[in-house]
């Protein structure tokens, strides 16, 4: 390799991986085990969707208030917050497996208090506890795989941890819908969430440290022991003669910044390598959030809703396609992410998230504008008490749509002949809501009847697949192997704490975002920011594929400009270029 240039990796198509695994199904193990903590990331990122609907019938302040559905969804990430802080400390301290085992306990915990929550409050309380361990888990997966992973195939490895992430979400759309006639529909739907917590405990029970973390601690036969069952035997010690030299250096290091928690951090700003990978690490782990993918997972029943589906049954119906296609991608991004690389797939990736947002955008607004109208023949069928209060007051009631309606935060009781005739205006209650459907209409909370509702799907559906191959894996690659050792746990903790403050950010915003400026406004917002997301993804984050870590290292040392931006000189120490 020429000295800071990328290297070709060495077969690193997605046959590779596979070639490798079935010779040494050893790391298959490895990485699936560790893997079940993207699971549970899926998993409760997923279910809450579904469960919220049922929530909401339960619990009639749940339904009336939009900041306590907020609430309820975003203090999982709150709590992950906190958790991936708090891993990166554990990670260092006490190692990866250490940090997964304990990420199990604190969600299983947590799935059992939202599952016998009695009131709302107690459903916080448990998703805060879920947060912890999916925080925990989300930053310590990735690197765990990473570390016990041969660099050819290292990418498509770490992918896996992304396929069970949205495996997980599938998986919990599937059990959404299997429970909604269960008594306690959301009871079973989030309690279900700590059977695979309690099944990652027990195979982490029989699995190793990472290599790599037990040599940093000195414990080189264990690092050896592990790494001959991960390597061919020739391949060993010459694995084992970087991680001396890589241990060495850092060792150096420490030796000047000291070992503290506090003193790393403030060391990782200081030293230019560490935080150039920072600043790559934390825009793509921003990125991610900020293209509003989670509105999607969190919320992705209430916005087929919003396109015009009432019936509980059929927007997780729906939903369960966009799920599909979210676990489809993750696949996609297996077989591309070592042969094309990284940052290749996330500028492709971004070109089309922006591209469907701006047309989902479009439909979103030309639904609303198209919205039928309200009748005050209709209303007044059900009689003066079951009408809105507020149309009945309006001086312009009689230019009042859907839309208009669900504004007033009233419900609209569709035209037992089409749905997209007059409808009536009625206040939004369980008995009236009880009224409307006994008469074979269908009530609208959150959405109009539309005729581009399926048209909005399947844009959701094209989204879903700009952004899982992409966006939806390669971020926690990128933090996986972009930080020297020595800062791996603190800057990995770094950067999942932004991905769930962004993420935080965006899911308590989301629904009163929606009530501001409207589905269609609100897919616009997205769309800006990311373009935005895409021109500092283009200028600060390099590419990685099939490079060592201290590869990595030098190539951040050398410091990374876009091909446009390059003189001569430093194209010519470029092998490998990225678009």
């Amino acid at each position: 390799m020429v000295e800071g240039g990328v290297a070709t990796a060495d077969k690193t198509e997605f046959t590779e991986c596979w070639r490798t695994v079935w010779k040494t199904p050893y790391i298959m193990r490895l990485a699936l085990s560790a893997g079940i903590g993207g699971l549970l990331f899926g998993y409760d990122t997923g279910v809450i969707s579904g469960a919220l609907l049922y929530i909401r019938d339960d619990f009639e302040d749940v339904d009336r208030k939009t900041w306590l559905q907020e609430t309820i969804v975003s203090m999982a990430v709150a709590g992950a917050i906190v958790g991936a802080a708090f891993g990166g400390y554990i990670n260092d301290r006490w190692g990866r497996r250490v940090a997964i085992l304990g990420a199990d306990v604190v969600f299983f915990f947590g799935a059992v208090v939202m599952a016998v929550a009695p009131k709302p409050w107690v459903i916080v309380i448990g998703r805060i506890f879920v947060g912890l361990g999916v925080g925990m888990a989300s930053m310590t997966a990735p690197l765990y795989i990473s570390e016990a992973s041969p660099a050819r195939i290292r990418g498509a490895l770490v992918s896996t941890n992304g396929l069970l992430i949205t495996g997980g979400q599938f998986l919990s759309y599937l059990i959404n819908l299997g429970f909604t006639k269960a008594p306690g529909t959301w009871r079973w739907m989030l309690g279900v969430a700590g059977v695979p917590a309690v099944v990652q405990f027990v195979l982490m029970l029989s699995l190793p440290e990472s290599p790599r973390w037990l040599y940093r601690k000195d414990r080189v036969d264990e690092a050896r022991a592990i790494l001959e069952k991960i390597y061919p035997a020739h391949e060993v010690e010459q694995e084992l003669n970087a991680l001396k030299s890589s241990v060495e250096a850092e060792k150096a290091d420490e030796a000047a910044i000291g070992e503290g928690m506090i003193t790393k951090v403030m060391g990782a700003f200081k030293n230019k390598v560490v935080r150039r990978g920072l600043y790559a690490g934390i825009t793509v782990q921003v990125a991610q959030q900020f293209v509003g993918i989670n509105t999607v997972m969190y919320y992705a029943p209430t916005i087929v809703q919003f396109a015009g589906f009432a019936s509980n049954s059929v927007a997780l119906t729906l939903s369960l396609i966009t799920s599909g296609l979210n676990a489809v991608g993750s696949i996609v991004s297996m077989c591309f992410v070592d042969r094309y690389g990284r940052r290749r797939l996330m500028i492709i990736s971004m070109i089309g998230i922006i591209s469907f947002l701006v047309i989902l955008s479009v439909v979103f607004i030309e639904a609303s504008n198209h919205a039928p109208k309200v009748s005050g023949i209709e209303t007044a069928h059900f009689g003066t008490n079951s009408t809105c209060p507020r149309f009945l007051t309006a001086s312009d009631a009689s230019r009042w749509s859907c839309m208009t309606c669900l504004k007033a935060d009233c419900g609209f009781c569709a035209n037992a002949v089409s749905e997209i005739h007059p409808g009536a205006c009625l206040d939004s209650t369980k008995a009236i809501r009880g009224d409307c459907r006994a008469e074979k209409r269908v009530f609208f909370e959150k959405g109009c009847p539309s005729r581009f509702g399926f048209l909005a799907v399947i844009l959701l559906g094209l989204y879903i697949i700009s952004y899982s191959p992409g966006m939806g894996t390669v971020p926690w690659i990128v933090n996986s192997e972009i930080y020297p050792l020595r800062y791996r746990g603190v800057c990995g903790g770094i950067a999942a704490v932004s991905n769930w403050c962004s993420n935080l950010i965006v899911s308590e915003s989301y629904l009163s975002l929606t009530e501001a400026l409207g589905a269609g406004g609100t897919f616009f917002l997205f769309a800006g920011i990311s373009t935005i997301s895409l021109t500092f993804i283009y200028f600060l984050v390099p590419e990685t594929k099939g490079l060592q870590f201290e590869e990595v290292e030098k190539l951040l040392e050398d410091g990374y400009k876009p091909r446009l931006f390059r003189g001569k000189k430093e194209k010519s120490k470029y092998q490998v270029e990225s678009a």
